[in-house]
């Protein structure tokens, strides 16, 4: 069986504004797609992409993650980029600061912070919850136990969303985010960087793994992408999109009111039906067999979370929103080998800010809103709403 082809194009502007129709489309069509409109080919069925997530052989990281090969070359070394056993190494490294043990000593400064900004927010009675409430936890926090100096901490968020654009293929977005991610290579990469890092951060641990052996010593400043460019953006774009859907969809809001025990749950429905990271790719490093079709090797493969994650032939009605669905298999976080190391600080963040709104906020009333264009980000770059 060939692998039928299609002229979507995923990253247009109108598959920005809207993709699910697009992935839809393609679920219908095959379990893998070939796209002229970038050659390469799509899964985008929750089986597909699942497979190709936990098999990293033949689904390789090593050649990169993105859509182009010029920021595959350019960002070689980052462990995202990697596949075991190096891959296990360098995250064994990176996710010391992110251990249980490690976030429960975070957990109450969190708690504390999110209910000290809802309390500001709500007594305003209106803010943009993309910018006000969503960014608040990530950049006042998170970015500061990264332990950059000043002048790197204040553009991490610019550097977060050139990144996550430079992941998509050579596109007119991607050309122009070019020129700020280069800027966060250099910056990375500078050799006297590690003598102005806050000493005990996460970068400097990096060094300090170096000095140890246990990372080759040119890679512990790349390696600052781990860091600088999931960190931010992806926990945003989530809580932005939550408060969204529970603007849009009150009575699920007063269930999680009314019962708190909710919120976990209704996190990973956030996250399955809005997943703030859309795509990533994988290079074939063999052929592989799904469903009857032959995936050849050396064929790069565009792994579709956003459109597994709705997949009619894993979720119930996937397109409803249902904080009592229990969807923790959902891959908006990835899986196997590369799911995001993150997550568990990500949700320790939104299960902070949804618990301090639940005690606080009755109803959500959105007033302006605004989609982040991205090639690979997904939710809203702004989102004024008015609380009662």
């Amino acid at each position: 069986m060939e692998i039928p082809e299609s002229g979507l194009d995923l990253w247009s502007d109108q598959a920005i504004l809207d993709p699910y129709p697009l992935y839809r489309e393609l679920r219908d069509t095959a379990p893998a797609v070939w796209l002229a409109s970038c050659g390469m080919v799509a899964l985008s069925r929750y089986a597909g992409v699942r497979d190709a997530l936990q098999h990293w052989h033949p689904f390789s990281s090593a050649h990169g993650v993105m859509m182009n090969d010029h920021i595959n070359q350019a960002l070689r070394g980052i462990m995202l980029c990697s596949d075991p056993p190096q891959h296990t190494v360098l995250r064994g490294v990176a996710r010391r600061p992110l251990l249980p043990r490690q976030l429960k000593l975070l957990e109450q400064l969190i708690t504390e912070e999110a209910d000290s900004l809802v309390a500001r927010l709500a007594a305003r009675g209106s803010f943009d919850a993309a910018a006000d409430l969503a960014q608040h936890l990530p950049i006042t926090i998170v970015s500061k136990l990264v332990g950059l100096p000043e002048e790197g901490r204040e553009q991490m968020l610019d550097w977060a969303r050139a990144n996550f654009n430079c992941f998509g293929p050579m596109n007119a977005r991607t050309e122009q985010s070019l020129p700020v991610l280069e800027d966060a290579i250099a910056f990375s990469t500078d050799p006297t960087l590690r003598q102005r890092l806050k000493p005990g951060g996460w970068a400097a641990q990096l060094y300090e793994a170096a000095d140890a052996g246990e990372i080759p010593a040119e890679q512990a400043g790349i390696m600052l992408n781990d860091y600088w460019a999931p960190s931010l953006d992806t926990t945003i774009m989530a809580i932005g999109s939550a408060i969204r859907l529970f603007a849009e969809h009150p009575g699920q809001w007063d269930l999680v009111r009314a019962d708190p025990r909710l919120i976990s749950h209704a996190i990973n429905e956030v996250l399955r039906l809005e997943s703030p990271i859309q795509m990533f790719s994988r290079l074939l490093t063999d052929d592989y067999q799904l469903d009857g079709v032959t995936l050849p090797r050396g064929e790069r493969v565009v792994v579709v979370f956003a459109s597994a994650n709705r997949d009619e032939r894993k979720w119930d009605d996937p397109d409803r929103f249902d904080v009592l669905r229990r969807p923790s298999d959902h891959v908006a976080f990835g899986w196997g080998e590369h799911q995001c190391m993150g997550m568990s600080l990500a949700r320790l963040e939104m299960r902070a800010l949804l618990g301090a709104l639940a005690s606080r906020v009755r109803r959500f009333e959105i007033t302006a809103m605004e989609p982040l264009m991205n090639n690979v980000l997904h939710g809203p770059r702004k989102l004024e709403v008015t609380i009662s």
